[in-house]
């Protein structure tokens, strides 16, 4: 049983639930408000159900290059998975993220494993399903799949593989080089217990200094997800890429009305009151080109030229793109709003499993579905869960505290504590304050009616000052119990470090060297579509 943010968390047959932080347009589609600004595409909020038809793809050739390379990842079901993919009638459903280190953060996971649970849910409904990982080898951003964060102690540490070398090479092409051997020895140092110290075990197999990015991300999700892993889909594989070519072809040849498509659209969703989450200046295409070793930004010049934002050629035809096209598939490739599309037209998905900064562009990107005659899927939310062990939360019980506080912030859960630990003497000294400066300000007005603005200026920063004596006070009483708040703080810090939930910034492998082998399990056991809310799911649960 799921309980409010209100209840109880710590009775053994309920967990707290909280309200997940969503931009502000995907929180008005979970409350079922402006969904037309997703159409052609349809969201699926909490308890609706949607229709899932299986577009008609020929899918037969890029499920064959899929078993083969998922095979070589070690998955147990590949081919299993492959030969359903390759039948017309298999709906699929998508999810995808950065090739992150070690797994990248935990909201990776949750997303794969999302993903697969949908797909088993339709199988029990009688529809055949595959679910499919898109890794995003082909981004260039370094900082994004080059570091990560473990818990240690009672703080959160950062692990990473320093500079970036290649600030435009995509990460799908580079090895991880040397400097992965020296992360290892810091985490060897820090975590030398088990099961982390085997789990470590597994990850140097995979991370090799010569490994590339994508390579030992599917290996390790492999490891780690087992017969419930997806089809992991490298962007990079030359299958994948001829599949899309007539796609990137017609982006190409029909870029004006592509132009004026996404202008309208985002003039639409300005219109409704929403600020854009992709700007994209006139002309600039949503393709990119992989030319010298450096992935840049296609521009239109005029009707008929292009060049590359940042490079230093001149512009040349447009019809020199399409043959490029034509001969090296693999040099050209999607944006964040072109990807979904394609990625659709290629598979026939039939659900999307989005992060909530993904879905708050797919506003942006949904009018692509149609310029490309593509069906558009049924998309929702990804799971969003925090792992904490039951164990934790009674602090809260025992300070009358809803789980809620543990995501505010510091001076909010101060304010808190500060009126369960001691008396708030600061509000009435305000109000009687305000009341000897308005009769100050009465008298001072009989003398000399100037002196009202400098009665205004007295009375803000007196009012200013009491504000910030006040902050010091309510800091004092909430720590007046030292171990209470000790407690709060430490379960505050590791449920949200920087001020956001930890599926965020804590590593997959994290969760799995601390929890075991066994974590799996115990998430696929708990995690539920619930769109919207922040779902709580203790990872120690039935372990010694």
């Amino acid at each position: 049983m799921t309980t409010t943010a209100s209840a109880s968390s710590s009775s053994a047959t309920s967990r707290p639930e909280l309200p997940a932080p969503l931009p502000e347009l995907v929180e008005s589609w979970c409350r079922g408000l402006h969904r037309e600004l997703l159409s052609p595409v349809r969201f699926r909020g909490m308890g609706e159900e949607r229709e899932l038809p299986a577009p008609e793809v020929d899918r037969s050739r890029i499920a064959e290059a899929l078993g083969r390379a998922n095979d070589g990842y070690g998955h147990p079901r590949s081919h299993l998975l492959a030969e359903k993919l390759s039948e017309p009638e298999t709906r699929v459903v998508v999810a995808g993220q950065q090739a992150g280190l070690f797994g990248g953060p935990l909201y990776t996971l949750l997303k794969a494993l999302g993903a697969t649970l949908e797909a088993e849910r339709l199988e029990r409904r009688g529809a055949p399903a595959v679910a499919l990982f898109w890794v995003a080898t082909e981004d260039h951003d370094f900082d994004e799949v080059a570091g990560t964060g473990f818990w240690a102690g009672q703080e959160r540490i950062e692990v990473g593989l320093g500079e970036d070398p290649d600030p435009l090479l995509p990460v799908g092409m580079r090895t991880l080089g040397p400097g992965v051997e020296e992360v290892f020895r810091k985490l060897e140092e820090r975590f030398d217990y088990s099961p982390f110290r085997e789990w470590i075990q597994t990850l140097r197999a995979h991370y090799r200094p010569d490994a590339r990015f994508g390579e030992a991300f599917c290996r390790t999700m492999t490891a780690l997800l087992g017969d419930r892993s997806p089809l992991w889909v490298d962007a990079l594989l030359p299958e994948l890429k001829r599949a899309q070519d007539p796609f990137l072809r017609r982006l190409i040849e029909e870029r004006r009305g592509v132009e004026e498509r996404l202008a309208e659209r985002d003039r639409t969703i300005e219109e409704a009151g929403f600020s854009l989450q992709v700007p994209h200046p006139a002309d600039a295409a949503p393709l990119f080109l992989l030319s010298g070793g450096e992935r840049r930004r296609i521009v239109w010049v005029g009707q008929e030229r292009f060049a590359l934002r940042g490079g230093d050629r001149e512009p040349r035809p447009v019809n020199e793109l399409l043959e490029t096209l034509d001969d090296n598939p693999s040099v050209l490739s999607t944006n964040v709003l072109t990807r979904p599309a394609v990625q659709d037209a290629v598979f026939g998905t039939s659900l999307q499993l989005l992060g909530p900064g993904e879905l708050s562009y797919f506003a942006q990107a949904a009018p692509f579905y149609d310029l490309l005659g593509i069906p558009a899927p049924v998309v929702t939310l990804r799971p969003q869960a925090l792992l904490v062990e039951e164990r934790h939360w009674k602090i809260l019980d025992e300070l009358s505290l809803p789980p809620s506080a543990v995501l505010e912030p510091e001076e909010s859960l101060d304010r808190r504590l500060a009126r369960r630990l001691a008396p708030d003497f600061m509000e009435p000294s305000k109000e009687r304050a305000e009341e000897l400066l308005d009769d100050l300000r009465d008298r001072a007005l009989v003398l000399d009616p100037n002196l009202e603005r400098p009665w205004e200026k007295t009375r803000e920063n007196v009012l200013r000052a009491l504000e910030t004596f006040g902050s010091k006070v309510r800091q004092a009483a909430a720590r007046r119990d030292e171990v209470v708040h000790r407690r709060l703080e430490n379960l505050r810090s590791f449920v949200a470090p920087g001020g956001e939930p930890h599926e965020r910034n804590l590593s997959v492998s994290y969760f799995r060297g601390r929890y075991g082998e066994g974590l799996i399990d115990r998430l696929a056991g708990g995690l539920e579509s619930r769109p919207g809310r922040l779902q709580v799911i203790d990872p120690a649960e039935g372990t010694e």
